[in-house]
């Protein structure tokens, strides 16, 4: 497929946006799954109402400011401690187990990290979940102060790897996301773990993938 690099999506790809749901169950007994899955989808709507009004703010304060409005959708009294737990969880997110064992394979590409994380977010998760020395960078959409899909948020990585973007291979779970690196021009490996419909968007990943170990056998040409 002569790619020469792997572009990763982090949250929900690489770490699991709801190995939160304990903390959340914990501190909200019987609403720790509707808490993590409301705050996640605030939390992608707030970057993209943010990106379309020009009012960029960092990762960290969409995901507080989307935390709060969950625990108050679902009347939840959010203690300031409570804020300080859940946002200390997100930068100890568990890693998917696909994509530890799959990581190693992928050597003798250029791998690095393109997020919609603040830098200082990405850096944590990352170390915690034991992926850093299986990545070149991690790039986050705070140097251009916009949030994915908007293309310029995946021109960094074409800035930063100084390769064409055909010779880029883009990995995601995230349908949107797939289809804005695909509607950009990378090579796009949906990561499918749930098995979910794709969303009508315009853009078809290049393949669909139920794990991320499937990923080194499909690009990788025999020696």
């Amino acid at each position: 497929m002569n790619i020469k690099a792997l572009v990763f999506d982090a949250y929900g790809t690489l770490l699991d946006v709801h190995s939160v749901v304990a903390l959340c169950e914990k501190l909200f007994p019987g609403k720790g799954t509707a808490l993590s899955q409301l705050w996640r989808a605030r939390q992608l709507e707030y970057t993209w109402l943010r990106s379309l009004m020009g009012r960029y703010e960092d990762f960290s304060q969409v995901t507080a400011d989307a935390l709060r409005y969950a625990c108050g959708t679902l009347d939840l009294k959010l203690e300031s401690s409570h804020v300080l737990q859940l946002m200390d969880a997100y930068d100890r997110l568990t890693p998917f187990p696909d994509a530890l064992e799959a990581m190693p394979q992928l050597t003798q590409y250029r791998r690095v990290i393109l997020s919609n994380g603040s830098q200082a977010m990405l850096n944590a998760a990352v170390k915690h979940a034991g992926f850093t020395a299986h990545l070149d960078a991690i790039l986050s959409v705070d140097l251009i102060k916009i949030y994915k899909p908007d293309p310029r948020v995946y021109q960094l990585a074409v800035s930063h790897l100084s390769i064409v973007k055909a010779e880029i291979g883009f990995v995601s779970s995230n349908y949107w996301d797939a289809a804005g690196a695909k509607s950009f021009g990378f090579k796009v490996f949906w990561i499918n773990r749930s098995g979910a419909l794709p969303d009508a968007l315009g853009a078809v990943p290049d393949a669909v993938l139920g794990r991320l170990t499937e990923l080194p056998a499909l690009i990788t040409s025999p020696n």
